[in-house]
């Protein structure tokens, strides 16, 4: 179902049953030395402790810097990592860590769309067999009907039914990522992770391809988990957004509510870089400049992982990681981890932490 918000936006009503529940996620990637006989000798803590929901005929935005996860959770739902610990049910079923077998009939329902239009698609295959693989893999159709089933798809997002035989070199950049969405909605999936999908596009046809997306949710009914760092392409595209930082989520909230009210500093620290059209609102408006870099994923600071670097830091950030609560008379479904919330009007770009945060914060790479 649909409807159109105040600013004039189509957008996706959340009345649909959960379809996918992650419960707890982790995800850590041993370092290993040597050669002959290796020994562990850290980790990165990829994903740490992540509780999520999506549910049916939604798109959910899932935002942060470089490095922050959201890759490794997309992998994660899409079962192409195993999980270190925690739960993921899709559609009512636990496929946490399933072997490959078991996992098979869920693929055809979980499907991905990969950030690189370029170097997802073999260069040595012809575009009718990259689109035609997930019909041979899974038995539904070959032949003739597979060529015609292949042909159908093209068509139906935008591409040139004769040019089943070309070589995706043949392409350009946004063909290639249409070519890509066509393989992810060859089975129809339930559910479709994009996977920074336009940002290696011109801006022009970024636009192309969310509309491109927008008309085949409607028309499949499709749901989205959109992974990006364009926050302004999040807030066009999602119903729900999740901000995430070193692992965990900080923050998460319908669009509106988080683009209008955000709560978790760092969430204030993305949208005050997000650039305005207006240039005497630009002017105006007070940048949040955060000091530091993130910290390493090796050794990921105690409490919350933000406090090397917020601005309203005290010593139960270093102490204790807050939980993912809704603050002041926030909805339920507005929730953010920390301990001291953003109000409606505060500005902290001149905050001062009251800790030192020198003192605090892991020096990259370092192992503990």
């Amino acid at each position: 179902m649909t409807a159109v918000d105040h600013a004039g936006r189509t957008v996706h009503t959340q009345q649909g049953e959960v379809l996918l529940r992650v419960d707890n996620a982790v995800k850590h990637f041993p370092i290993k030395q040597g050669i002959v006989f290796q020994k562990e000798v850290a980790r990165v803590h990829a994903v740490d402790g992540v509780d999520l929901e999506v549910r049916s005929g939604e798109t959910l935005g899932l935002v942060g810097e470089t490095g922050c996860g959201k890759s490794t959770l997309a992998r994660l739902v899409a079962g192409l990592y195993p999980m270190t610990s925690g739960s993921i049910e899709f559609d009512g079923q636990d496929i946490s860590n399933l072997s490959r077998k078991a996992m098979r009939p869920f693929r055809r329902d979980i499907q991905m769309i990969f950030q690189d239009p370029y170097g997802s698609l073999n260069p040595r295959r012809r575009v009718g067999s990259i689109i035609g693989d997930p019909f041979d893999i899974h038995n539904v159709a070959s032949g003739a009907d597979r060529k015609k089933r292949v042909q159908e798809l093209m068509e139906v997002v935008g591409l040139n039914p004769e040019h089943y035989n070309r070589f995706p070199a043949e392409f350009s950049g946004g063909q290639r990522q249409r070519i890509g969405v066509a393989r992810a909605l060859a089975l129809r999936p339930k559910l479709i992770i994009c996977d920074e999908p336009v940002s290696a596009l011109d801006v022009s046809i970024q636009a192309q391809v969310i509309n491109l997306l927008d008309d085949l949710q409607k028309e499949f009914g499709l749901t989205y988990i959109f992974i990006a760092h364009d926050l302004s392409v999040v807030r066009h595209v999602s119903d729900r957004v999740a901000v995430m930082y070193l692992g965990k989520i900080e923050e998460i909230a319908d669009v509106d509510d988080l683009y209008d009210k955000p709560r978790h500093p760092y969430t204030n620290a993305l949208l005050s870089a997000v650039p305005v059209p207006d240039p005497d609102r630009a002017d105006t408006r007070e940048r949040i400049i955060l000091r530091g870099d993130v910290p390493s994923p090796v050794n990921p600071p105690d409490g919350c992982p933000f406090h090397p670097r917020c601005p309203k830091a005290q010593t139960i950030c270093v102490d204790e990681m807050p939980p993912l609560v809704p603050a002041f008379d926030d909805p339920a479904s507005h929730r953010k981890a920390c301990h001291f919330p953003v109000a409606d009007g505060e500005d902290i770009s001149t905050s001062t932490p009251s800790i030192d945060q020198t003192s605090t914060e892991p020096k990259v790479g370092s192992t503990g």
